[in-house]
C-alpha cells in the first residue's frame, strides 16, 4: 500500500487576507486556485514549491463565520531563521502566540486563527532578544 500526503484544509471567511499572510508571510506560493459558480466556493491552494503538500483555503461565498474547534491542531513550517521570520511577521501584526524564546520553536496565528508552528532549520538558534524575554500571548 502507498500513501502521499497531500493537503490540509482549512475554511476562510478571510481570502485576501489569508493570501497575503501566507504568500508575503510565510513565503509559500499559490500553486492553483478554483471557482465553483455552482456552488458558490472557491479552493485555493499554497506550498512551500509546486509538487510539495499543500495547505487547501476553501472560501465559501457570502457571509460565512466559522468557529475553532478542536478537531484540529495546527500546522508546521520550517523556516530557516526563526527571528527573522517572527520579526517579519509581527511586522505585518500577525499575534505571536509563543515567541521563538528557545531559538527553535514558534506559534504564530493566521487571519482564520488557525495556530501555526514555526520551527528553525537544523539547530537551534542561540537565544536573542527580545525573543528570549517575551510572554506568551495566547494558547496554542
Amino acid at each position: 500500500m502507498s500513501i502521499s500526503y497531500l493537503h490540509a484544509m482549512i475554511r476562510t471567511n478571510k481570502p485576501e487576507e489569508s493570501h497575503k499572510f501566507y504568500t508575503e508571510g510565510l513565503g509559500l506560493i499559490e500553486t492553483k486556485r478554483k471557482n465553483y459558480e455552482k456552488g458558490q466556493f472557491s479552493l485555493i491552494y499554497y506550498a512551500t514549491e509546486q509538487g510539495a503538500p499543500e495547505v487547501e483555503l476553501t472560501h465559501n461565498w457570502g457571509d460565512h463565520s466559522y468557529s475553532n474547534g478542536d478537531q484540529f491542531g495546527h500546522l508546521a513550517f520550517e523556516v530557516d531563521n526563526i527571528y527573522q521570520t517572527c520579526e517579519k511577521l509581527q511586522n505585518m501584526g500577525v499575534t505571536i502566540l509563543r515567541p521563538p524564546r528557545d531559538g527553535h520553536m514558534a506559534f504564530i496565528k493566521d487571519p482564520n486563527n488557525i495556530s501555526i508552528e514555526l520551527l528553525q532549520k537544523g539547530e537551534k538558534l542561540e537565544s536573542a532578544e527580545p525573543w528570549s524575554s517575551m510572554e506568551n500571548v495566547g494558547s496554542w
